[in-house]
């Protein structure tokens, strides 16, 4: 039986998306990405938690995330786990944990766009704000209709 690896996020960038472009052109933006998860103790108190993730976007979705997000911005993200691994100058092993992203909804609003669509010939994404994202085969409709806040 084969696995899943799948991760599903909704949170805010840490910083702006830093981009490069590797051996043939080709894009890789990374950011950070917090989530933050609310309960109340069992006195009542509200208790916030963050979690930071490391995000990697490629090739098309790593241009769209340079033009169009921002520190602060809200998104949801779908993508996969990848962990690598290296050592360092001091012959130290170190591991980093990404989600390399194949999905990308920004839920923020544009202030400069009227009608909330964005329009970009050439690029995979077909409109805005969690509404028909197409990106490669897959196609999230109405997502801001399925979550539950």
């Amino acid at each position: 039986m084969r696995g899943i690896n799948r991760v599903m996020l909704i949170g805010n960038l840490g910083k702006e998306p830093e981009i490069q472009y590797l051996e043939g052109n080709i894009a890789v933006a990374k950011f950070p990405l917090a989530t933050t998860e609310t309960y109340k103790d069992k006195n009542g108190a509200l208790i916030s938690q963050t979690e930071w993730h490391n995000v990697v976007l490629w090739r098309g979705l790593a241009e769209l995330s340079q033009k169009h997000l921002h520190k602060g911005s809200l998104v949801y993200v779908e993508g996969r786990l990848r962990t690598r691994n290296w050592e360092d100058k001091d012959k130290t092993r170190r591991f980093s944990t990404e989600i390399v992203v194949d999905n990308l909804v920004m839920l923020d609003k544009r202030k400069d766009v009227p009608d909330g669509n964005l329009q970009d010939s050439g690029e995979s994404q077909s409109s805005y704000n969690g509404i028909n994202l197409n990106i490669g085969n897959n196609t999230l409709t109405d997502l801001k209709d399925d979550l539950i806040f």
